[in-house]
């Protein structure tokens, strides 16, 4: 019974993240951006000050976990055209433009810190190597714009 009681509140907190907050972020590199501004990098726990208020740490911590999970794995499930788009709509939203974005990520790998903890390595460096590809497409992009400007 007590695994039954846990199993919906993950759901209704699932449900209220996802409908309060995570619907509202557009694209799903930017709701993947999201989840892994959450997570503490030292501890690797999820912190939402609006959520910890209504539901147990643990709880919550589960959630998080999975919806952080589901948002990698849909972004793998997205054919490499699709994560191009999307990935460029959400790089060119941030500070310094798209631009900046794709130099400063693709030199600095930040892409590394949004992927969920416990995703098996393959995962992982599937990841890895599409997002390395897409950057170097961008870059390229970025290039033969300025060239021939």
């Amino acid at each position: 019974m007590a695994a039954l009681t846990q199993l919906q509140q993950n759901r209704r907190i699932v449900q209220d993240f996802t409908l309060t907050t995570l619907a509202g972020i557009p694209g799903l590199f930017a709701r993947l951006i999201y989840m892994g501004s959450l997570r503490d990098l030292c501890s690797g726990r999820y912190e939402h000050a609006g959520l910890a208020a209504l539901y147990p740490d643990e709880a919550l911590q589960q959630a998080l976990q999975l919806c952080h999970e589901q948002i990698f794995e849909r972004i793998l499930e997205t054919p490499l055209f699709g994560q191009y788009e999307d990935l460029r709509a959400c790089l060119a939203t941030m500070q310094g433009g798209l631009s900046g974005a794709v130099t400063h990520w693709h030199r600095m790998e930040s892409y590394r810190v949004l992927v969920p903890e416990q995703s098996p390595d393959y995962l992982k460096e599937l990841f890895y190597s599409n997002l390395r590809a897409l950057l170097q497409v961008l870059q390229e992009e970025n290039t033969r714009a300025r060239s021939s400007g």
